[in-house]
């Protein structure tokens, strides 16, 4: 009997995910960041009305949350992959050039025939 494996992909290419993608992603995590920004300014002002118990503790983390949450959005919406070789860097360090085509034998690797009578 024969048992079937799973089915599984076979990853052909290493690409990035599109332009598009990217930047709606970043929208989405931008809008959900601002929401919560939006939140703590209403719950500040919910415990400032209501006069809540340990208001001084929960007033500077509302207040802290509405300060640091735009300016993480802002940096994480403007975040973009890094790319795959700095401009700079080859001018620093310069790459070993190998002149072989990938996966090729030399001389001494490569299989040879034997003919009857010699080694």
């Amino acid at each position: 009997m024969v048992k079937r494996q799973a089915y599984q992909p076979i990853l052909i290419t290493d690409a990035s995910r599109s332009q598009d993608d990217q930047l709606n992603s970043r929208q989405r995590r931008y809008l959900l960041m601002m929401g919560i920004r939006v939140l703590c300014l209403i719950v500040g002002a919910i415990l400032v009305g209501a006069k809540a118990p340990l208001l001084w503790l929960w007033l500077p983390l509302c207040g802290l949350g509405m300060l640091l949450i735009p300016w993480l959005a802002v940096l994480l919406a403007n975040d973009r992959p890094p790319k795959d070789q700095h401009r700079l860097a080859n001018r620093f360090h310069p790459r070993h050039q190998d002149d072989t085509p990938p996966m090729s034998l030399t001389a001494e690797e490569r299989p040879h025939k034997v003919i009857d009578g010699e080694p």
